[in-house]
């Protein structure tokens, strides 16, 4: 009887962060388009490249990066990214993602795990602004730092994919550049050792979703006034490292494990309103 009550003693949150495996696979489904339709006209909130041959929508960030290099805007792109940031924040990484599903199952095996320094996590931004939009604005797509070609889910999701294909249909293999492998190699390594290296470090769509973690209408709250120092939030956080006592980290990807902890809630914009005029 014991265990039945500390598990209905747990918040709501905490409970349903014990499924986010299964909300991730559920996902993985959808995005990876079972019945093979394509509907690459329209954007995926995740990241999933969209010349995979299992991409049901077009990569957000790979269409900034071409928009970029036409000199064109994304409204659509980039206005759907906002509304849901705006809305959720970067629970889209944490829930809806593949290729941040992919780097869990990963981070599962009984390998010795490293923490990197928090500071690391601003690459994403450094990617996002020369890779995705300075690059391919005033080189085009053929630069060899055009963010497709040195992407690793481009690699993994669309090149490797691609050469099998080829080489089982007979026909000549044109192998993948020694770059984009190499990248892909390294990120395949790093991703046994360090828990979603790709998100917390280097990933452009992290790095928009981020950015609206402290506005968003769902977010994590820390309450100070329930903290006794224990250090539970941080033990329990997998992906930020030693930050802040603070919901709305910027390397958080809202996987909810931290709100075991009593000190951080699951809250919204309407709930703060709500204490504000009571």
């Amino acid at each position: 009887m014991a265990p039945m009550t500390k598990e209905s003693s747990m918040p709501i949150s905490a409970r349903l962060a014990r499924w986010r495996a299964w909300v991730q696979g559920a996902f993985a489904l959808v995005w990876l388009d079972p019945f093979a339709w394509r509907y690459h006209m329209a954007c995926s909130p995740v990241f999933h490249c969209h010349s995979c041959p299992l991409a049901l929508f077009a990569c957000p960030i790979g269409v900034l990066a071409h928009f970029s290099a036409l000199h064109l805007f994304p409204f659509v792109a980039l206005g759907m990214l906002v509304v849901i940031g705006a809305l959720v924040g970067s629970f889209v990484c944490g829930w809806a993602c593949p290729f941040g599903f992919l780097q869990d199952l990963a981070g599962r095996l009984p390998t010795p795990k490293f923490e990197l320094p928090s500071w690391l996590g601003y690459g994403r931004y450094l990617v996002l602004v020369l890779l995705v939009l300075a690059i391919p604005y005033f080189f085009g797509e053929e630069h060899p730092l055009f963010f497709c070609r040195v992407c690793p889910a481009g690699a993994l999701e669309a090149a490797v994919p691609h050469t099998a294909s080829t080489a089982l249909a007979g026909g000549g293999i044109v192998w993948p550049t020694a770059t984009k492998m190499s990248i892909l190699v390294v990120f395949l390594v790093a991703m046994v050792f360090i828990r979603r290296p790709w998100c917390t470090l280097l990933c452009p769509l992290g790095a928009i979703y981020s950015l609206c973690n402290r506005v968003s209408l769902v977010f994590l709250n820390f309450r100070s006034d329930r903290c006794n120092d224990c250090d539970l939030c941080r033990r329990l956080c997998h992906y930020r490292g030693l930050g802040q006592r603070r919901g709305d980290d910027q390397r958080c990807i809202r996987c909810l494990d931290c709100t075991r902890c009593t000190a951080v809630t699951l809250s919204n914009v309407f709930q703060i309103e709500k204490k504000e005029s009571g």
